[in-house]
């Protein structure tokens, strides 16, 4: 009787604490992705008001950064300003920022909220981040509050994958700096913590390198771009843009602050118009090339039986390893079609003095990319760099050491997996954001094609059951993707992403068992209220 007494009145306590309070000042900390844990215990709440300060470890600078972030997000959300302060002015009231070496994971963190104070805590202060997110997703978005509430709870979590990605194609279409550093922002908003930054292609290639000067004065510049969907029409408009090196250190430093990585894309041994109009000694024919105004897949790629071609990348892989400090480097290797090195006296001598063979499982100029892409490996391997390729690499002897990126489905990263290879997943079906996002494409801007509903990526299992325990092992993770040749402007590329990175980040972070998609739609409500603050356009279907 006594039990049953005390746990009435403790939820009397509950109800009353609840609704005490309008719910457009508390806080609701199911947010996306869905923290592993939440217990709201039922006592007094924490009330955050002006007179609040963010209390970071004196010297550690980290701390004070993400406190900076929170103050910022703070401000944003609800109108509060906040102090950052190493020593508080006062011992209630506070949110403090805590390293915890006792948390399992550099990426795991723990919210403790009671009436007194908010505790946040990491092992690493990318795990403080982290919390930070899931906090400032909490908070109502309300203009100028006096207060918010904040239902004590003890929070913990801790992400399911170790890469969590996005990659942007800044090739087919250009993006300014501002919007690349937005789009960071996105990245951290959801948890994500990789951004995967495709350079160069066949429309344009948009990276300086100081030592072939002629990839940005020719190679960025394309003298027109097709209409429609590849049709015979032109928009006879010049078309080009590219980041200098100062600006590419901006925005990896812009990154680290927000504990994003970023991996450059340099795409290799195909979509190198871009680098074959700048030195048309790289192809197979010589040339003339020209920058593509079309998309698509081309015949001309890089000479792989030409010496100066592995000069040439080499020569790039320095000038970029000193500006992307990232352990990997992403080589690309998709879609090159050999043609061209069927009928190159120079392939044809590099298969010959190789000693390459063909079979039924792999032609020899399939094998002769694969060389090309080993080569390429070892020598970063040497200067303390991995490799990232698209599943074609397989094709080719690759290093244990390089990682797949399984886009054609997923049976490159089953294969990878099983040859010891780790394996991001990426597969069209699921991440591939340049897609239709509903099949009422009559109101939609012109795109590639397809249709990829929000449902359908939040319903993606990354971790195929046909694979071992081991081999499971070897799926470190998943990734979206938003190509640009449709993508013109910085507000549809918003359009495009958002909210589908949203339903990814619940793929990423979260138990496979433990997504719910009618629970994720009703969260989801609350981060598109922030997407709203911030200005973000995005696609919601009625």
């Amino acid at each position: 009787m006594k039990r049953i007494l005390s746990f009435f009145c403790a939820m009397i306590v509950s109800i009353c604490v609840s609704s005490a309070y309008a719910d457009d000042v508390k806080a609701d900390y199911r947010v996306v992705p869905l923290p592993e844990n939440i217990k709201i215990l039922g006592n007094k709440p924490f009330i955050l008001d002006a007179s609040a300060n963010i209390v970071y470890a004196n010297g550690n600078s980290l701390l004070k950064r993400n406190a900076a972030f929170l103050a910022e997000y703070i401000n944003k959300s609800v109108g509060l300003s906040l102090m950052v302060k190493s020593r508080p002015s006062k011992s209630d009231g506070n949110i403090f920022l805590r390293i915890d070496k006792k948390i399992n994971g550099d990426e795991a963190y723990k919210i403790e909220i009671d009436k007194h104070h908010i505790i946040i805590s990491g092992k690493t202060a990318n795990g403080v981040f982290y919390g930070i997110q899931t906090l400032r997703k909490s908070l109502p978005i309300i203009q100028h509050a006096e207060n918010v509430v904040l239902p004590a709870a003890m929070i913990s979590d801790t992400p399911r994958f170790a890469y969590r990605g996005m990659m942007l194609d800044v090739a087919r279409h250009f993006f300014p700096v501002d919007f690349v550093k937005e789009y960071i922002d996105l990245l951290a908003l959801h948890n994500m913590n990789t951004f995967h930054w495709h350079l160069t292609d066949d429309q344009g290639w948009r990276i300086e390198i100081k030592k072939y000067p002629l990839l940005t004065k020719i190679g960025s510049i394309r003298k027109h771009t097709t209409l429609g969907r590849n049709s015979s029409l032109y928009d006879d408009t010049q078309y080009g843009g590219f980041y200098t090196q100062e600006q590419a250190r901006e925005i990896v430093e812009y990154a680290k602050e927000r504990y994003i990585t970023v991996i450059p894309e340099i795409d290799m041994p195909g979509h190198m118009l871009g680098a074959l109009s700048a030195y048309p000694e790289l192809g197979c024919t010589g040339g003339p090339y020209q920058v593509s105004g079309n998309w698509g897949v081309f015949d001309d790629i890089l000479c792989a039986g030409n010496e100066k071609t592995y000069q040439f990348i080499q020569d790039v892989m320095d000038e970029l390893m000193d500006i992307f400090p990232s352990k990997y480097i992403h080589l690309g290797g998709d879609e090159a079609p050999k043609t061209r090195w069927t009928t190159c006296e120079k392939c044809q001598g590099k298969i010959k003095s190789l000693g390459i063979k063909g079979d039924k499982e792999c032609t020899a100029e399939n094998r002769l990319q694969g060389y090309l892409v080993s080569r390429i490996e070892k020598y970063l391997n040497q200067k303390g760099r991995k490799i990232i390729g698209w599943d074609e690499i397989l094709e080719g002897d690759v290093q244990k050491s390089a990682t797949i990126m399984s886009w054609r489905g997923v049976e490159g990263g089953i294969k990878a997996s099983r040859l010891g290879h780790d394996a991001i997943m990426t597969p069209v079906s699921y991440c591939y954001f340049d897609y239709y996002q509903t099949d009422k494409t009559w109101n939609e801007p012109l795109l590639i094609g397809g249709n990829l509903n929000i449902e359908k990526t939040y319903s993606y299992q990354p971790v195929p059951d046909s694979l071992t325990a081991a081999e499971k092992k070897h799926i470190i993770g998943v990734q979206g993707n938003l190509w640009t040749e449709y993508i013109v402007c910085p507000s549809l590329a918003e359009y495009q992403v958002l909210p589908r990175m949203a339903a990814l980040s619940e793929v990423q972070w979260m138990q496979y068992d433990k997504k719910n998609y009618p629970d994720f739609r009703k969260r989801l409500e609350r981060l598109l209220q922030v997407y709203k603050l911030y200005g973000y356009k995005y696609f919601v279907e009625k």
